[in-house]
């Protein structure tokens, strides 16, 4: 059995997620990255990523608090809401609300299994 993964950008996992049954998640998911501050995207998971066959986990026991993974978009289904324990697998496209910064070192870490840590306003040298 051959596996095929790909990466999609942000207008092609919106594409795919409508098409999969997540127009009504996208539909309201649009009316609020209208706000300022608030960045929602979407992860789509591949083979090689971190979280592909791990628990979702709380994105604030990761250290990303403010984070919320809205939904887990799977085959022609949406899980709102998902419970930490929820399993992640390849294929699955997490839609997730935050800062955008909060939101980009989310997806770093659903990749790497890696967090990155925010830089202080430490005076250079200190």
């Amino acid at each position: 059995m051959t596996k095929v993964s790909l990466r999609l950008s942000e207008d092609e996992a919106h594409t795919l997620a409508e098409l999969l049954g997540g127009t009504q998640i996208t539909e309201s998911l649009t009316a609020l990255d209208q706000i300022p501050g608030l960045s929602i995207d979407w992860f789509s998971v591949d083979y090689e990523d971190y979280i592909a066959g791990q628990q979702l986990g709380a994105p604030g026991d990761r250290g990303f608090v403010g984070l919320t993974v809205v939904a887990v978009v799977r085959g022609d289904s949406a899980n709102p809401a998902p419970a930490p324990d929820f399993k992640v697998f390849p294929g699955d496209t997490l839609v997730v609300a935050g800062t955008p910064e909060k939101v980009a070192k989310a997806f770093a870490f659903f990749r790497t299994g890696e967090t990155v840590r925010a830089t202080t306003d430490a005076p250079p040298g200190g």
